[in-house]
């Protein structure tokens, strides 16, 4: 099976409280909001169709965002721009689970040519993203969901593709990112950041402006590779160091 590298960061749940103290007290309540980003890849538009978003809380409970139903193209929200699909009033301070649910008019868009994009497990039981996440009073919670695209869209063959959704969680308050451009502009690049202690590898791909953005990236030393198409050669920068909150910014960089 050959797999189409696209590479997304897919959410930003940004979570203000409204709580009148700091007690985990019952009347508590959490003003919940859903963004939605991306980071550039190689098709034209990747358009999902979100139909409802749901959370879990810490007793089980379901809860129906208001959702700003709609397709949207992926593509329209690259390099930190996002766009907030639901919002809500939560409380529990608590959330375990996040579940997306899709409707059936999801399609990539290549070359020209529109495909249409099939996600049966995401139409029927929704697309559950795990993320056991506590929110606090008086601060600005969040959450990135970064999803993968590089495993995530499947070319089945014949002109199809499939979603296969694969997807992490991160804390963007103790989480970093690396910026950083390159010349000549109009070069297609792909951006990857290996941790060097982990030797977990996060992707992003260089936009029509030349611009990249790793987000999400826990803190600690980097080594990143920018890879163009032939017949440029890959160049590598190491000893980035990311720390929480920050943009980490390695400049230029020429082929």
């Amino acid at each position: 099976m050959k797999k189409t590298i696209l590479t997304m960061a897919f959410m930003v749940i940004a979570i203000t409280l409204n709580s009148c103290s700091s007690d985990s007290s019952n009347s508590d309540s959490y003003a919940y909001k859903v963004r939605m980003t991306d980071a550039p890849g190689p098709f034209s538009e990747v358009n999902v169709d979100i139909q409802a978003v749901e959370v879990k809380g810490s007793n089980g409970e379901l809860v129906l965002l208001n959702t700003n139903a709609g397709i949207y193209n992926l593509l329209d929200f690259t390099n930190g721009a996002d766009t907030l699909i639901a919002t809500s009033t939560l409380s529990d301070s608590r959330v375990s689970q996040i579940r997306l649910i899709l409707g059936t008019n999801n399609t990539v868009v290549l070359d020209g040519v529109t495909y249409p994009l099939s996600t049966p497990s995401a139409e029927q039981s929704g697309l559950k993203l795990q993320v056991n996440q506590t929110l606090y009073a008086d601060i600005d919670n969040s959450i990135l969901l970064d999803f993968d695209a590089n495993a995530s869209i499947i070319e089945t063959g014949n002109g199809t593709f499939k979603l296969k959704p694969v997807l992490r969680p991160v804390l963007t308050a103790i989480s970093g990112n690396i910026i950083g451009s390159i010349t000549p502009v109009g070069s297609l690049a792909m951006v990857t950041a290996t941790s060097t202690s982990t030797l977990f590898v996060y992707t992003s791909n260089v936009d029509a402006e030349g611009n990249f953005r790793v987000t999400g990236l826990p803190p600690g030393t980097y080594t990143i590779t920018i890879t163009p198409v032939s017949p440029l050669l890959p160049v590598t920068q190491a000893d980035v160091v990311v720390t929480a909150g920050v943009n980490t910014n390695v400049g230029v960089i020429a082929f």
